[in-house]
């Protein structure tokens, strides 16, 4: 009897000091985890730290924009020898279907440039603006404001309805997020809101933001014209777009001649014909790689290849044979690899054109087109176009005879 005393008595000492032990354990992590793992470690608060996590090209500027828009489009084909070859969640993206995906993805890379930007957002208002850090604090608080423009804009083209002005109210845009804490849930705004967004952050950026930038994978005040005038266009706000591209081109209208030009490696017959960052280029990024459009897989549609005039350098500039086809070259990012989805002044000249167009500047729509053409087609053999119209509600564009 008496043993069986003790044994009971022995288990519940034994409880007790199996208790005591875990109660320390746990205190013991609770301290720990309140600790920072490395005394060294900071959180980026610095102006400084601030301009550093923007100008990580990695994150900010380099296979970051979505890509899944245009590895559905139909201006190319992969053969079914290639399509094979794929994966099937690749295969689905081909076609626009939905499928299997993890993280990461296509539209999370745009995100992270998103959170980045939030953060500095957030850091850079916490700093008091002095005449001794002025320039680089409105520098930080420009680009982060242009880069969440320029991500929600990139990723409405991909993964949200076209803006309709009938139904744009109800129509999902994306998850529009406005700060750094991950915690608070992910809801998709509506198209209008996402575009209102868009536009408020990249004419808040006007105000802080430099004419011309320190190197194009830095924002700037044309790069922010520029983004307006795409903006716009999408929207079919072609006032606005007219006049922001108006206001790029007053900052950067030079244009490199196809001809022969110091941006141009050796001829355009290279496989790598432009430099990067040439002097048409006034914000660099470019698509995320993980993509069905890969250059040496992707054989461009005939039908778009014969669109092209037999003197247009353009023809030579962007494609090169292959397998019978011919294959998209990367123009714009000086390798094979990545495709240039930045703001060139080349585009700006489109975009204003069309606006001038559709706002009956018919002249003037033709200069700026031509002004773009003459630099594209071989020397002495371009004719500036003009407009002729056809049946109501048609319009023509030739070459002068």
């Amino acid at each position: 009897m008496k043993s069986n005393i003790y044994a009971k008595q022995a288990n519940r000492n034994a409880y007790r000091v199996i208790f005591l032990l875990l109660a320390c354990q746990l205190l013991s992590c609770k301290k720990y985890l309140e600790l920072k793992p490395d005394s060294k470690l900071a959180v980026p608060s610095s102006v400084s730290d601030l301009q550093a996590i923007l100008d990580y090209t990695n994150d900010m500027n380099l296979q970051t924009t979505p890509g899944f828009g245009s590895s559905s489009t139909v201006d190319y084909f992969i053969s079914d020898a290639d399509f094979d070859g794929y994966p099937v969640a690749t295969q689905k993206v081909y076609y626009w279907q939905r499928g299997e995906y993890n993280f990461p993805n296509d539209w999370s890379k745009g995100y992270h440039a998103i959170f980045n930007a939030n953060y500095c957002l957030e850091q850079i208002d916490k700093i008091k603006f002095s005449d001794s850090t002025g320039s680089a604090w409105k520098n930080v608080k420009g680009s982060a404001l242009f880069y969440r423009s320029f991500y929600f804009l990139r990723l409405l083209w991909d993964y949200a309805k076209a803006f309709d002005s009938s139904s744009f109210n109800k129509d999902l845009g994306i998850v529009l997020r406005l700060g750094s804490d991950f915690n608070v849930p992910s809801v998709r705004a509506s198209v209008k809101e996402c575009y209102d967004r868009v536009i408020a952050d990249a004419k808040s950026s006007l105000d802080y933001l430099p004419d011309y930038p320190l190197e194009v994978l830095r924002p700037s005040k044309g790069a922010s014209y520029g983004l307006l005038a795409n903006a716009y266009l999408s929207m079919r706000m072609y006032d606005s777009a007219f006049r922001y591209s108006g206001l790029y081109l007053q900052l950067n209208n030079e244009l490199i001649d196809y001809n022969g030009d110091p941006d141009i490696n050796t001829d355009i017959t290279n496989d790598v014909p432009f430099k990067r960052f040439n002097r048409e280029t006034i914000f660099y990024t470019t698509m995320n790689s993980d993509l069905l459009n890969n250059s040496w897989i992707a054989k461009i549609d005939t039908a778009l290849y014969s669109l092209y005039d037999s003197n247009d350098l353009r023809k030579t500039a962007f494609f090169t044979p292959v397998d019978n086809y011919f294959k998209f070259k990367c123009i714009y990012t000086g390798d094979i690899y990545y495709y240039f989805t930045g703001i060139a002044t080349d585009e700006m000249y489109l975009v204003r054109a069309e606006c001038e167009a559709r706002k009956g500047l018919v002249a003037s729509a033709m200069d700026d087109l031509n002004t773009l053409l003459i630099k594209r087609w071989k020397t002495g053999t371009f004719i500036p176009l003009v407009f002729r119209f056809g049946s109501p509600g048609k319009i023509f564009c030739d070459n002068l005879d």
